[in-house]
């Protein structure tokens, strides 16, 4: 069984340790205790690393050795138009088991007003939704989150392919997918908000020459067109290296 993984702010001669609130849900919900051994990442590298002390606001651990993380397989960044808070944090936690490298909140035309200065405020509740899937998915890096930006912001993101989620009379995403796909080729999927894009949005992205693809006939909500995206370029990347 593959040992639990957790995070760290740094590692320094040999050591390191979690503090605060992540500390008591190791020793009072998970019962760590001095001797265990889990993995720990300080978002460089991964460590085999050994519980030293176990105190309600302090663990503290002392590295054993550095432990061999596989790179992911595509970078792909998720610029997700926000919705209400809710499904919105339901699509930031799964897109991280997912893999993804960076999300961007991006304001659109039909995002509830309110929605970006109330993001602004929920930061570093999104950086421990993502820790915490992160820690459960056994990353070895923590995605980056944006501060939201309106659209004409994220359409200036750069990758190798970039894509729009469209409805179904865009072509199908997969055929639009590259052919000779390459370790760590960068990715951005575009995904609109409740109600999809408006007309003047869809002239923008096409001239700044984003592919507009879909996900089939079903009207999928915003939040379930956004893990299936990225699940699909999971898939096509890992495949073209078998």
């Amino acid at each position: 069984m593959a040992r639990r993984r957790f995070f760290v702010d740094t590692v320094q001669s040999g050591r390191a340790r979690i503090i605060g609130p992540d500390a008591h849900h190791l020793t009072r919900v998970l019962r760590v205790e001095p001797g265990q051994q889990f993995e720990i990442s300080d978002n460089h590298s991964v460590y085999l690393a050994e519980v030293e002390s176990a105190r309600k606001d302090l663990v503290s651990f002392s590295i054993r050795e550095k432990v061999a993380s596989a790179e992911p397989v595509v970078r792909t960044t998720l610029l997700a138009s926000l919705i209400r808070f809710e499904p919105f944090e339901w699509m930031l936690e799964k897109a991280t088991e997912l893999g993804v490298a960076r999300v961007v909140p991006v304001e659109a035309e039909r995002s509830e007003r309110g929605l970006e200065q109330a993001a602004g405020k929920r930061i570093s509740r999104w950086n421990r939704i993502v820790r915490e899937a992160s820690e459960q998915s056994r990353r070895a890096h923590l995605p980056e989150i944006d501060a939201p930006v309106h659209l004409s912001g994220a359409l200036k993101i750069e990758a190798a392919c970039r894509y729009v989620l469209e409805e179904a009379e865009a072509p199908p995403i997969l055929p639009a997918l590259p052919v000779d796909r390459r370790p760590g080729d960068s990715v951005a999927i575009l995904v609109g908000p409740e109600g999809g894009w408006t007309d003047r949005e869809r002239e923008h992205i096409a001239r700044a020459g984003w592919c507009a693809v879909s996900l089939g006939a079903q009207i999928l909500r915003a939040e379930t067109a956004a893990i299936a995206a990225l699940a699909i370029v999971n898939a096509a990347w890992g495949a073209s290296l078998l």
